[in-house]
């Protein structure tokens, strides 16, 4: 029996739900918190992919299988160059729950093959999920610190 690596992360945004889940479904909104191009087909079967993700570059992909708006999400996740984590090797749900007059975001990201890819994909979550938190609350993040030099 293998043992299941597995991040959780929480954190409250000042904004509704419905605000909330179009900056995790909407590309134009994603990519004012993450990446450099954005491809979202969200619903179940339909694609996920984020290009030009952290200092490396690299592309976010995976498939979208739960859908509940405003609600919830859950997608497969994987990188393109991957050997670690390929696309669709991980999963990552989303709960988005009303709380003190904003949404509190729960995130589950499990299927990680180890300790040390769990911590690498906690110091991104904490960045990301940190550039959307201002985001979705109508402020700016700025230039993403982590995108890859050369790319807009």
């Amino acid at each position: 029996m293998t043992e299941q690596f597995i991040l959780r992360r929480e954190t409250h945004i000042a904004a509704p739900r419905a605000t909330v889940f179009a900056f995790l479904t909407d590309p134009d909104k994603i990519l004012s918190w993450m990446g450099t191009e954005v491809a979202t087909e969200p619903h179940p079967g339909g694609l996920y992919l984020v290009k030009g993700v952290g200092a490396s570059g690299n592309n976010a992909r995976g498939t979208f299988r739960e859908v509940v708006p405003v609600h919830r999400l859950a997608y497969s996740f994987g990188w393109d160059e991957g050997k670690e984590v390929p696309p669709g090797s991980s999963l990552i749900e989303i709960d988005l729950i009303e709380q003190d007059g904003g949404t509190l975001l729960r995130m589950t990201h499990s299927g990680l093959p180890n300790a040390e890819q769990v911590a690498s994909h906690d110091k991104g979550w904490t960045h990301y999920l940190g550039r959307l938190t201002m985001a979705a609350a109508g402020q700016d993040p700025g230039p993403d610190p982590r995108k890859p030099q050369g790319k807009m």
